[in-house]
C-alpha cells in the first residue's frame, strides 16, 4: 500500500484550489481587456475602458502630452471618473445608462456561458474530494480529476472566445477603440487553467490503483480499490 498517497492528495489539491480560487477571481471581476481609443487633443478628457465577461468599466482621464509613439487614452491606472454598467444581453430591460459601444454579442454570451460550466465543473470536483476525504472514498478522486480537467479546458475556451473578441472590436470600424491590451483577470483565467489542467491529471494517476512494478507481480498483488 502507497502510504505517501494521502499526503499527494491533499497536496495536489491545495494547488487545485489555488487554480479555483485563480478561476473565481476571473470570472467575477472585469479586467480581463483594456481598451483605448485615439487620443486627438491633449489637456482633455479621453474615455478608457476596461471590461470582463459580465460588465463594460469606463473611465475618464485627463490626458497630457504624450510621446510620438503614444496614441492612446490611458494607462487605465491613473485617476478619473468611474462607471460600471452590465451588458445589454445580460440586463434586458434595464432602465440605467448603458455605454453605446459595440461588442461582439454572441461572442461574450459564449464566454460567459462556458465560464459558468468551468466554474461548475470546479465546485462538483471540490465536492467530489472534500467526500473522498471521508471513510476512504478514494474512487471519488477518479470523477473529481476529471471535472478539474474539464473546468481547465472550459476556462481556456472561455478565454479564447473573449480574445476573438477583443480582436474583433479593435479591428470593427463601428468602435472607436484602437488599442487594447489583457489585464490581471485575464492572467487569472490562464493560471487557472495551467493549475486545473495539470493537477486535474495528476489527481487521475494518483489516484489509479498502482501497477506491477516487477515481472513476477501479478496484477492481483496490486494496490486493491477501497
Amino acid at each position: 500500500m502507497d502510504e505517501t498517497k494521502p499526503l499527494k492528495v491533499r497536496l495536489t489539491f491545495t494547488v487545485i484550489l489555488v487554480g479555483v480560487s485563480l478561476l473565481f477571481a476571473a470570472v467575477v471581476t472585469d479586467h480581463w481587456a483594456v481598451l483605448s481609443p485615439k487620443v486627438e487633443e491633449y489637456n482633455t478628457t479621453c474615455e478608457a475602458a476596461h471590461f470582463g465577461l459580465w460588465r463594460l468599466c469606463t473611465k475618464r482621464i485627463f490626458v497630457q502630452k504624450q510621446g510620438p509613439s503614444e496614441k492612446g487614452c490611458g494607462p487605465i491606472s491613473l485617476p478619473g471618473e468611474h462607471n460600471c454598467s452590465y451588458f445589454k444581453h445580460f440586463t434586458p430591460g434595464q432602465s440605467s445608462e448603458i455605454f453605446e459601444v459595440t461588442t461582439q454579442k454572441e461572442y461574450s454570451i459564449s464566454a460567459a456561458a462556458i465560464a459558468i460550466f468551468s466554474v461548475g465543473f470546479a465546485i462538483i470536483g471540490t465536492i467530489c474530494v472534500l467526500l473522498s476525504f471521508r471513510k476512504k472514498r478514494d474512487y471519488l478522486l477518479k470523477p473529481a480529476s476529471m471535472f478539474y480537467t474539464f473546468a481547465g479546458l472550459c476556462i481556456i475556451i472561455s478565454v479564447e472566445v473573449m480574445r476573438q473578441s477583443v480582436k474583433r472590436m479593435i479591428d470593427s470600424k463601428e468602435t472607436v477603440w484602437i488599442e487594447y491590451s489583457y489585464s490581471w483577470s485575464f492572467a487569472c483565467a490562464c493560471s487557472s487553467f495551467v493549475l486545473l489542467f495539470i493537477c486535474g491529471i495528476a489527481l487521475l494517476l494518483i489516484a489509479l490503483p498502482r501497477f506491477p512494478q516487477n515481472p513476477w507481480e501479478t496484477c492481483m498483488d496490486a494496490e486493491p480499490e477501497h
